[in-house]
């Protein structure tokens, strides 16, 4: 995936990174959850939660927002470059590693991080790791 660096405008990396932050800080402190992406799927498709309406519209957010985006400017330009293949098999590996690390990249990176959780600070370092590495390895072999 190549971003439009030319083009990057850190006024609106902040106010992105201000509403996530916000939006967390808020649902943590009005449902006393962390608004982790993975957590939120798993109690979505879990028929032992008997509330799915929080996590519900959590993900319906996440899927409209870029179509709300396009009504006040165009979508950036990404390129993806990886087969369809790799996209899944690079998919199912992101969700054996949110299992494992009980926790996805947005409820260790945002929520456990904030909250000075030492093991969302491992889990985060080593998400980091990891993704510096596979880069590293497929953009100079």
């Amino acid at each position: 995936m190549n971003i439009d660096m030319l083009h990057f405008t850190p006024m609106s990396a902040l106010a992105g990174g201000l509403m996530i932050g916000t939006a967390a800080a808020l649902y943590l402190l009005l449902n006393g959850r962390i608004a982790g992406i993975s957590g939120m799927l798993g109690r979505l498709i879990d028929s032992a939660t008997a509330d799915r309406a929080s996590p519900l519209a959590f993900i319906v957010g996440l899927i409209a927002a870029p179509w709300l985006w396009r009504l006040f400017a165009p979508l950036p330009a990404v390129t993806i470059s990886a087969s369809n293949a790799l996209l899944m098999v690079a998919g199912l590996l992101v969700g054996l590693g949110t299992r494992y690390g009980s926790g996805c990249t947005s409820g260790h990176g945002v929520c456990g991080i904030s909250r000075g959780s030492a093991r969302s600070f491992v889990a985060t370092a080593t998400f980091m790791a990891f993704g510096i590495v596979t880069v590293f390895l497929l953009r100079h072999r």
